[in-house]
């Protein structure tokens, strides 16, 4: 007696070709997994559209708006709406809306300078103390030390008194970048200590690869999220302190203007003008807000871990 053919049970076709999907999957870098993270938080994206507003209507606006921010018209401390003036003028007929546009430019450059320098001395000094060790460190970190003793505002204030040509927006944001690198240096060097001790560092060193190989390719790249996060945040400290130093007399002085220079003069005519004072701190209170938000909103997304306390 023979048995009949055995049937033999085929897997379904929706079950294949879920499996086929799993293995073709594309797989995302940290970078790119970082960006999505960032996009599905939408305070932090509304706050980087607000910003980019704020830019695109400072650096395009005055190619369309029909004054400059030097021009000297007839209307003296015109109010919002007055002969064309969208935001009013001030005592001497300047239009607000043009000054506040240069304004921000001016405060964004000095955003920018700042980061740059700042960014470059931080970055460097705590990869040195960090990768190097022993006595680099030692030395690095006691320079460091000595430096966080002395009070920034005042060393700042005392430069820009004794050298008037320097208060430019580039000279305000070098005298806010040689003494703003400190924090940085300390932030690089903590992740530097931990990172050379990874598999992937010791795997470089074995295969001969030079140290500034192993610092520019593999330490500060997988930094970068601590680093992108401080230079959000320190954008922010730096159009804060051009502020108080505009405030107290030792901001962007001549032709040229600021935010902070703006609030400075228009907070004595406060109560007879309040357009002039209250607008650019406004602007800068949204700018501050926005970078803020925005630097958040890239601290959560490179490490998703991290709770966060919600009211």
């Amino acid at each position: 007696m023979t048995a009949g053919p055995q049937q033999v049970d085929t897997p379904p076709a929706a079950t294949t070709t879920t499996v086929e999907r799993e293995f073709t999957v594309k797989s995302r870098s940290q970078t790119q997994q970082a960006l999505r993270r960032f996009l599905h938080n939408k305070l932090a994206v509304g706050a980087l559209v607000v910003y980019a507003v704020m830019l695109l209507g400072a650096f395009v606006g005055p190619l369309f708006y029909g004054f400059t921010f030097s021009e000297l018209g007839p209307s003296l401390s015109a109010g919002p709406g007055t002969n064309g003036h969208v935001l009013g003028t001030d005592g001497i007929g300047r239009d607000l809306l043009a000054l506040m546009m240069r304004g921000i430019q001016r405060s964004t450059f000095i955003s920018l300078v700042f980061v740059l320098v700042a960014g470059t001395l931080g970055v460097v000094i705590g990869a040195a103390a960090g990768y190097f060790g022993r006595y680099v460190d030692s030395v690095l970190m006691r320079i460091v030390d000595i430096i966080l003793t002395i009070p920034p505002l005042i060393v700042i204030i005392v430069v820009a008194a004794n050298f008037p040509s320097s208060r430019s927006p580039l000279g305000i944001a070098l005298f806010i970048a040689l003494l703003g690198w400190l924090d940085l240096a300390r932030i690089v060097r903590s992740q530097f200590l931990s990172l050379r001790e990874r598999e992937y560092v010791e795997a470089a060193h074995a295969l001969g690869a030079s140290d500034r190989r192993i610092i520019f390719k593999h330490l500060i790249p997988n930094s970068l999220g601590q680093i992108i996060v401080w230079a959000t945040l320190g954008a922010a400290t730096a159009v804060i302190t051009e502020a108080a130093l505009s405030y107290l007399g030792y901001g962007v002085q001549g032709t040229d203007t600021s935010l902070g220079r703006l609030v400075s003069e228009g907070a004595a005519a406060a109560d007879s003008r309040p357009w002039l004072f209250y607008f650019p701190g406004l602007a800068i209170l949204v700018i501050v807000m926005s970078i803020n938000l925005i630097g958040d909103g890239i601290r959560d997304a490179f490490d998703p871990s991290a709770t966060r306390v919600r009211a």
